[in-house]
């Protein structure tokens, strides 16, 4: 999927990536522009199953995917073409450990005009997709899920977090949120 990414791209204009979830409070390239922005046809949500990076094998956590439907707000990030092969490479190392997102190429709205940006979207029949969860099982995976880079319950709340400070609400991460603050342990 790499090859047919570099592919699509082509090397020889610069690179644009869609963040919507840790990409926007940790994005790790080498960016020389940051844009708000907002996809059609998709939205964010807190549905794909994680067994390395916020969970394990064994107690699964979970990350954000990009499903079809609805919209997203979040942020583009142009990376200088001379540094695109390289970004590329380190990105799938990021988030495709286990190949389980659909790479695409989306038209992203921003102030400035509209960007054709790689975004990562996850596939509803996709053994990844968590399907429907009941606010339960919310409550458990934010309790005890943990994985590589921490528990699924603080890669939420940063997304979250960063979201309010770019000025997007998420009412459905709040809602999210709210269900595991009952019985959370406090936030270090």
């Amino acid at each position: 999927m790499l090859q047919h990414t570099l592919a699509r791209w082509g090397g020889r204009d610069d690179l644009w990536v869609f963040g919507y979830g840790s990409l926007i409070w940790r994005p790790d390239i080498p960016y020389a522009e940051r844009r708000a922005a907002r996809v059609h046809g998709w939205h964010r949500a807190l549905k794909m199953w994680s067994r390395v990076n916020r969970g394990t094998p064994e107690f699964p956590g979970l990350v954000f995917g990009l499903l079809s439907g609805g919209s997203c707000r979040g942020m583009v990030f142009r990376v200088e073409g001379a540094r695109g092969r390289d970004t590329l490479a380190a990105l799938w190392e990021r988030e495709m450990v286990t190949g389980v997102y659909d790479p695409r190429w989306l038209r992203c709205a921003t102030p400035q005009g509209p960007v054709s940006a790689l975004a990562f979207t996850l596939s509803r029949t996709s053994p990844s997709h968590t399907g429907m969860l009941s606010d339960e099982d919310y409550r458990r995976i934010f309790a005890a899920a943990s994985g590589r880079f921490g528990s699924t319950r603080d890669y939420a709340h940063s997304t979250y977090e960063a979201l309010r400070r770019l000025g997007i609400e998420d009412r459905a991460l709040a809602r999210l949120l709210r269900l595991s603050q009952a019985d959370a342990p406090p936030r270090k």
